[in-house]
């Protein structure tokens, strides 16, 4: 049985939190980029990318951390691995949001540096 049977036979209830999960990671990141003029449906697609990376990495990290620690935890309960994978994923889209935004913001307003040598700022 794979995941999307699985999915059906519960009647889709798990899927609803993933398909809002999408749309307002989706638009976060498609009005960044419409804002800082690129690629919005990329970054769109990217930012859900990202949010799997982050809840696959933060998976791992709970793996070894329970591995390690001998941690009893029942892995073969969806709802709890999803809401525990849920921060991490909301973690990495965040900051890699955030590093987008300085980048994006640095790159419209790039200083004239060289202009600036010489002058001293208490001199008016």
């Amino acid at each position: 049985m794979n995941i999307f049977s699985k999915n059906l036979k519960n009647g889709g209830k798990n899927s609803m939190l993933g398909y809002l999960l999408f749309y307002f990671i989706g638009k976060y990141f498609y009005k960044l980029a419409e804002k800082h003029q690129e690629n919005k449906w990329l970054y769109a697609i990217i930012g859900i990318v990202v949010y799997y990376a982050g809840t696959g990495l933060g998976g791992l990290i709970l793996g070894f951390v329970f591995l390690l620690t001998d941690v009893n935890f029942d892995w073969n309960n969806p709802i709890t691995t999803t809401f525990i994978a849920i921060p991490f994923g909301l973690g990495a889209d965040y900051l890699f949001y955030i590093v987008l935004r300085k980048m994006w913001t640095k790159k419209e307003n790039p200083k004239d540096e060289i202009n600036d040598i010489g002058i001293n700022d208490f001199d008016i």
